[in-house]
């Protein structure tokens, strides 16, 4: 992410500046909290996806700000009511609002960063940035719901995980794009090609963390934790659809009934690497990163298209 970094260095100090105005409230208790989630805010890719979407057709204007603060409000906002829903204690190896102020607090506080993010557009006027990112919320909503909905019974299909992923993690990864794009684009194709442009890494994002729950590496949370939590994702998938029937059932047992065991949720990692998950799993994850560079190269050649190249591959990339 060098490039992006680089180029877009200053308007990232300016949009801080403008994340902090925007989270600032009057009440004592949630400026304290406020302060705590600005303290300890992640890699902000969704801001640069914003900021480089925005400079793909034009200098970064006020719109941009509001655009890059909207998401990340909104996606803060849906982080807190995760945590809280999940019950987690830590969240980027920092304590969590729910284990430091209790539920109550967490939902309150998640609810005052989605009205923040609403107001922030409505008081300007962005209400076409404000429709993309009301859809996904909608999108995000629905993703979680039919994975709960699913994981049920533990029978999953390819195209229903797509759709979920596509809900949970592409469609704010969409809408950052395509906010961005909002800023200073004039032409709807142009917000329509950036939001499937950030839709397409966000597949792809997804199938990378789902990845990293089959490997060694430090991740900040434990290997094999998405089969602790009965999660399906597309590693697994692929195996329970390409095994014996025997070893699938041996595999779905293990899911619902013992996968709180560690030498049982290894076997069912070593089984998912000897049936080819994982090698499935990253080659889909290609094809959605080569569709969104696709996307990308329509427009001319420049440093901000470099840019935004650099930030896909690093989404396939990154090791953690």
């Amino acid at each position: 992410m060098k490039k992006a970094n680089q180029l877009i260095a200053a308007e990232l100090k300016e949009f801080e500046h403008h994340f902090k105005e925007a989270v600032k409230s009057k009440v004592p208790l949630l400026d304290r909290i406020m302060q705590y989630i600005v303290k300890r805010k992640g890699k902000q890719l969704r801001p640069m996806f914003v900021m480089l979407s925005a400079r793909l057709g034009g200098p970064v204007n006020e719109k941009t700000y509001r655009a890059a603060s909207l998401v990340e409000l909104l996606h803060t906002a849906t982080l807190v009511h995760d945590d809280v829903v999940d019950d987690a204690g830590e969240r980027r190896g920092f304590f969590s609002i729910n284990a430091l102020w209790k539920n109550k607090v967490a939902v309150l506080v998640g609810d005052y960063l989605l009205s923040k993010g609403l107001l922030l557009s409505i008081n300007n006027g962005d209400f076409r940035i404000l429709q993309i990112l009301s859809t996904a919320v909608k999108q995000m909503s629905e993703g979680e719901l039919l994975q709960i909905e699913k994981s049920r019974n533990l029978n999953l299909d390819e195209e229903v995980y797509y759709n979920i992923i596509k809900g949970k993690t592409a469609s704010l990864l969409s809408s950052a794009c395509g906010a961005g794009a909002c800023s200073t684009f004039e032409k709807e194709e142009d917000i329509q090609r950036l939001e499937q442009f950030g839709e397409k890494v966000g597949m792809a994002f997804q199938i990378k963390d789902d990845l990293f729950d089959y490997g060694a590496a430090n991740i900040g949370k434990p290997t094999g934790n998405d089969i602790k939590e009965k999660k399906l994702t597309l590693p697994l998938i692929y195996t329970l659809n390409n095994c014996s029937p025997d070893i699938r059932r041996k595999l779905i047992y293990i899911v619902k009934n013992q996968n709180t065991r560690k030498d049982k949720v290894q076997y069912v990692i070593d089984t998912v690497k000897q049936c080819g998950g994982i090698d499935y799993a990253t080659q889909k994850m290609n094809i959605f990163r080569d569709e969104a560079l696709e996307l990308l190269f329509k427009y001319p050649q420049s440093d901000i298209r470099d840019a935004l190249e650099e930030l896909v591959r690093y989404t396939t990339d990154r090791k953690y």
